[in-house]
């Protein structure tokens, strides 16, 4: 099967089950399987100028958003180079991926007969969902019940290992400028990685608000998270967390692999992070994926 992957969650996924070698398109911000992007097209590519600070990202995110510009690129061309049978996108963020209604439209203009997946997950469960479903989309479902009960495996060693332990209150901030409380599975995360969390909506959106606020309540531990962004970055843009928030222990972690990419390291990112409040009940992460500031 010929395989276009709009979402890095989604070639994550298609890498995780084997089947990397039907992948034939990727977009800009796809590294897992490691050097996918190298290997195959890239078709989905930012809008955005390189270079920015957390805070001109979002000023031109709300810029172009309020103008109804495009946070992405499409290369339609290249995309129909590729000939795809399925393609992988998504609908749950336009700042994070190309929304489907986008991909419909190519696809439609273009004249290619491929299936599209819209791979929305909004809980940690519905990730888990969203790898079965590929997963069968792909002719490979025994891979991805496979793949599934190792992950809940995972998930239950981590929930017995913590069973019982003191559950310290976990800030999660996943942009630092201006600060915006986590959504989607994240606060989930940080319950299973045997936290509290102190704020943030399951299963809802990210939402903004105020380093005021954040004082007014002051947590055990924040989680630097910033989306999009790996570790050494998360370190670099907590010095404002430690600056506005002084006092508090802060934890960075790679959230662009292991926090907010709706793929199989999300187990990954669970195990570090419960590593960092509990180091004395989890095994140690590999290096790279978090960091105890």
């Amino acid at each position: 099967m010929r395989i276009a992957s709009l979402l890095p969650a989604a070639t994550e996924i298609v890498g995780a089950l084997g089947l990397a070698d039907d992948l034939v398109a990727v977009t800009f911000e796809c590294d897992e399987p490691a050097g996918i992007r190298e290997r195959r097209p890239v078709v989905v590519d930012t809008a955005l100028p390189s270079g920015l600070t957390p805070g001109e990202i979002d000023a031109v995110v709300r810029e172009r958003a309020a103008a109804g510009l495009p946070q992405y690129a499409l290369d339609r061309e290249a995309l129909r180079d590729v000939a795809p049978d399925l393609v992988l996108t998504q609908d749950l963020c336009r700042v994070c991926a190309l929304p489907e209604s986008t991909v419909a439209e190519a696809l439609d203009e273009l004249a290619i007969d491929a299936r599209v997946l819209t791979v929305d997950p909004h809980t940690l469960d519905e990730v888990l969902d969203a790898v079965a479903t590929v997963a069968g989309a792909a002719g490979a479902a025994d891979a991805g019940d496979a793949l599934v009960a190792d992950l809940r495996r995972r998930l239950d060693a981590v929930e017995t290992a913590l069973a019982g332990r003191p559950r310290p209150r976990v800030l999660a901030l996943e942009w630092v400028d201006p600060p915006f409380l986590p959504g989607h599975w994240v606060p989930a995360m940080v319950r299973r990685a045997g936290g509290e969390p102190v704020a943030g909506i399951d299963g809802g959106r990210s939402v903004a608000t105020t380093w005021e606020e954040i004082a007014d309540d002051p947590p055990d531990l924040v989680l630097v998270a910033p989306c999009g962004f790996g570790l050494d970055d998360a370190v670099a843009q907590a010095q404002v967390v430690r600056e506005r928030v002084p006092g508090v222990p802060l934890v960075a972690v790679d959230s662009a692999s292991y926090v907010v990419r709706a793929g199989p390291r999300l187990v990954d990112g669970i195990e570090a992070i419960a590593h960092a409040l509990h180091p004395d009940a989890v095994p140690a992460p590999p290096p790279g994926r978090v960091r105890i500031l």
